[in-house]
């Protein structure tokens, strides 16, 4: 199924759902720094989607990244056999990665599509706290989460995300344009979520669910600081060159 032309087009066409989301957090989060109160993450996103286009384009973008989870659910089990051994295990790893990432979205869209909002991490996180095991598990989420961050640092200063890439007879600047906009952007998304790793950290050591509320605690955190506006719209900025480099990606990623 996977080698079908069908499924490359559905697959193709979760990658730009996964674009738009990640275009509308960087415009939230562009506002958040300017002063709005808008909620800047992908549930806020999400929410401006149904807002704007109605519950069915929610359905429809919930569709495209389970297709997406499904596709690297696959090649995270089974995938990757034309790479040599070590790299195929690093290769299969970022694929389980990319099906919690992608898997989580279309949680939310179908989330928001039922109930009309998402309540957020905070009583999901309130209520492991409060068993005798939450602190140490919490703790151990937010440094996997961390080093989550650490891995889309390294993905985007290494380039390794190329290879995922097919550029065939693209042109040079296209893909020079391409990779400098995935560097940028997995590098930006590093950024916000070892934000939001950190944060669930201090609310697992101080006992303080709402210390843990996501990318939108994590971007409204970061603007409160001294130089925050400037350094949220540079992060907005960032965000939005992966929702380009994300179109493109749907473009010629190798399905």
């Amino acid at each position: 199924m996977r080698d079908s032309k069908t499924f490359g087009l559905l697959a193709r066409g979760g990658l730009v759902c996964y674009a738009v989301v990640h275009l509308l957090v960087a415009w939230l989060a562009a506002r958040v720094a300017l002063g709005d109160t808008a909620k800047a993450d992908k549930a806020g996103a999400l929410q401006m989607v149904v807002a704007e286009g109605g519950a069915w384009l929610l359905w429809l973008i919930a569709a495209g990244l389970a297709v997406l989870a499904l596709w690297q659910l696959g090649e995270a089990i089974t995938g990757h056999r034309q790479v040599k051994a070590r790299r195929r295990t690093v290769r299969r790893i970022v694929s389980g990665i990319e099906v919690v990432l992608y898997g989580l979205v279309s949680y939310s869209a179908v989330k928001i599509a039922v109930a009309g909002a998402d309540d957020g991490q905070t009583s999901l996180v309130a209520g492991i706290l409060a068993k005798s095991y939450g602190q140490v598990l919490v703790n151990a989420t937010g440094i996997a989460v961390v080093a989550v961050a650490m891995f889309l640092a390294q993905r985007g200063f290494r380039k390794t995300f190329t290879r995922e890439l097919e550029f065939g007879g693209a042109s040079g600047p296209t893909r020079t344009t391409t990779i400098r906009l995935g560097q940028i952007g997995w590098i930006a998304l590093s950024v916000a979520y070892g934000t939001v790793g950190v944060l669930t950290v201090i609310a697992a050591v101080t006992f303080d669910p709402a210390k843990a509320s996501g990318l939108d605690a994590a971007l409204k955190t970061l603007v409160a600081q001294p130089y925050g506006g400037p350094m949220l719209l540079a992060l907005a900025a960032g965000i939005a060159a992966f929702g380009v480099f994300a179109l493109l990606d749907a473009r010629f990623r190798k399905i």
